[in-house]
């Protein structure tokens, strides 16, 4: 799928630049044409010998090529590429890039790209927590990057948790994928629902879960990626997104969620309800805040309105209708009740008995259900890789 494509591969200076050597060789072996360019500091990692070599190009670091005083064209590189990988790319060149920085050839050359570019960050994970480079990341993707998220593992310090560069397999498939699927949707209107709902007892109250979005906002994106039109109805969450092929309607309530999602079905041709929404609402919300006086206090709940069940009702046979389910016992079964009842075509089953799954992390482990009985189990992944499984499985329901 890379044959043919025109590759820069920009080396940051980071221990993670080890793996640039790997991931040189697998995009030279799926058939790319790589250059690499390295910052100075990548240099005391890895050489541009062992670049070079793998690459069948001259590693780049320099606007000046040698003693003959001709030069490194940094234009000619990003008009010549077909995409721009930055693996690692450091906590340094990142708020480079965030700010428009300029100051050696990497920089100049991703300045000059047309090419769709892709960051795979590599860092402790303090420094990934700061706010100062989630924010820098947050304006790189809002630039149209593509960022490749960081994996969880053992880092340089010692310390344990998010921060490894991803792995160059990983980021070869993403690669891939991107040229094999850009505009695989292109023309579907699609309708993903997101995050939890919040239910109000009173003006401060509010009945909720921990729902955080991470995994609707992915499926949003990695659809939207494909050429589709995403309509993404979040409910409260922190999660935002820039994808230019992604249009956010904000809601609060189930309610609220229902008319949207309701409003946009019949024009959808595909509609994924990752959403966790609250079963039941409070009967009476009331008007002023509710003060601490008996010992007890009892609630009355009325049931929400049914989604999944009531946009299973209006499907047509040329739309196609994910659902999810997130259970703690019985899992298989209560998926396979919920796919029936729902008339979905497919369903997501993750259960919080497994480890780096549900609500919170940045990691699920799913198993796909579709309505022929076939089931699918996966590994623990990143919730943008599971993101894509998901996708690929629609699309093979679009296209069959």
């Amino acid at each position: 799928m890379l044959q043919g494509k025109k590759i820069v591969l920009g080396i940051t200076g980071s221990i993670a630049a080890y793996k640039s050597a790997v991931l040189t060789r697998l995009l030279v072996k799926a058939g790319a044409e790589v250059k690499v360019v390295m910052t100075d500091s990548a240099k005391t990692f890895i050489t541009p010998l062992t670049l070079s070599t793998l690459s069948k190009n001259p590693a780049l670091s320099e606007f000046i090529k040698d003693e003959s005083g001709q030069w490194n064209n940094h234009v000619d590189l990003g008009l010549w590429a077909d995409a721009m990988i930055i693996a690692p790319a450091s906590a340094n060149t990142i708020a480079k890039m965030a700010s428009g920085r300029c100051d050696n050839l990497l920089l100049a050359v991703y300045l000059s790209a047309r090419c769709p570019v892709f960051l795979a960050p590599a860092m402790d994970l303090d420094m990934l927590q700061h706010d100062a480079t989630k924010e820098n990341l947050q304006k790189i993707a809002s630039f149209g990057n593509h960022i490749l998220d960081p994996a969880y593992g053992e880092l340089a310090s010692g310390l344990v948790g998010t921060g490894r560069m991803a792995e160059p397999e990983e980021i070869v498939a993403e690669i891939e994928d991107f040229f094999s699927r850009r505009q695989a949707l292109k023309g579907k209107n699609v309708l993903v629902t997101a995050g939890p709902t919040h239910e109000a007892i009173d003006p401060v109250r509010f009945i909720g879960n921990h729902s955080t979005g991470k995994m609707g906002y992915a499926i949003a994106e990695s659809l939207a990626n494909l050429g589709a039109h995403v309509t993404l109805v979040s409910g409260p969450t922190a999660m935002h997104t820039s994808h230019p092929q992604v249009s956010v309607k904000k809601v609060m309530s189930a309610e609220e969620m229902y008319e949207a999602c309701v409003a946009v079905f019949p024009q959808t041709d595909i509609a994924v309800l990752a959403a966790a929404v609250a079963d039941y609402r409070p009967t009476v919300k009331a008007d002023q805040k509710i003060k601490k006086k008996d010992e007890n206090l009892t609630i009355e709940l009325t049931k929400t309105r049914d989604i999944a069940a009531s946009l299973g009702k209006i499907k047509q046979n040329n739309q196609v209708v994910v659902g999810f389910a997130l259970e703690t016992e019985h899992e298989q079964d209560n998926a396979l009740k919920k796919l029936e009842s729902k008339n979905f075509d497919m369903i997501v089953l993750n259960s919080l008995n497994d480890a780096g799954a549900g609500f919170g992390h940045d990691t699920n482990k799913i198993t796909l259900i579709d309505r022929s009985g076939a089931i699918k189990k996966f590994d623990l992944k990143s919730k943008k890789a599971v993101a894509r499984d998901i996708v690929s499985a629609i699309l093979d329901k679009v296209h069959a």
